[in-house]
């Protein structure tokens, strides 16, 4: 069974009503993106981070997986499928999928701020100052913020270069180091790009891009090789 590979970004599940990282201004949810999203911020104000998270859980307590989430999930019965996925959500797992790596963290777990390795889930939606790890140190969002190291990033090389099919799909590929994930890539595997503001990728790259939203690129994508 061939290897298909998708590298899933934010605009999957904004169709599940999941606000994207970034929009124009350069804010999320109206907050400088570095006050919620990095150690500095952390160190700043926890309570703000804190409180950040716990909204962004409720929201995904809400959302339900879209068509492009249940198309990736279906592959699996003609391919062997791996998703690589920038959300934190768990909607390719809601969806269906069954082997999913996150590569920059699980909005529904927190981890010691003192010992990484560390992870709890976070029952319902609110994680709050004073809740601690077995070691008696503040909880933290289970979130790779900007600054860190992307610890799964070893893993999602190994899968790309696996790939006979792979699908980028919801990401401009301006998101590094994920977008570099391309150059593992095998030459001769075909390669999609499902991005409605998708502009001009270098020559070498041969890749088919589909300027669509998630769901019907993925639906574009499963009429043209299953």
């Amino acid at each position: 069974m061939k290897k298909l590979v998708v590298l899933s970004g934010a605009g999957v599940s904004q169709e599940s009503g999941i606000a994207t990282f970034r929009d124009a201004d350069g804010l999320w949810e109206g907050h400088d993106v570095m006050e919620v999203a990095s150690p500095d911020g952390w160190a700043r104000n926890p309570e703000l981070v804190l409180d950040f998270y716990n909204q962004r859980r409720k929201a995904a307590l809400n959302a339900k997986p879209n068509r492009a989430h249940e198309i990736i999930a279906e592959l699996e019965e003609h391919f062997e499928v791996s998703v690589i996925t920038q959300n934190v959500d768990h909607l390719h797992e809601d969806g269906g999928s069954t082997n999913v790596v996150h590569l920059h963290g699980k909005l529904f777990e927190s981890r010691s701020t003192v010992d990484d390795k560390l992870i709890y889930p976070v029952e319902g939606w609110e994680l709050k100052l004073g809740d601690k790890c077995d070691l008696g140190s503040q909880l933290r969002p289970n979130i790779v913020w900007f600054g860190e190291m992307v610890p799964m990033m070893e893993v999602a090389a190994q899968i790309a270069s696996q790939a006979d099919v792979f699908i980028i799909v919801g990401t401009s590929l301006m998101v590094y180091p994920a977008a570099g994930l391309i150059d593992y890539v095998p030459a001769h595997a075909t390669s999609f790009l499902v991005d409605p503001n998708a502009t001009g990728l270098p020559a070498y790259y041969d890749i088919r891009v589909i300027k669509e939203k998630a769901t019907k690129g993925m639906q574009l994508i499963w009429d043209s090789i299953v």
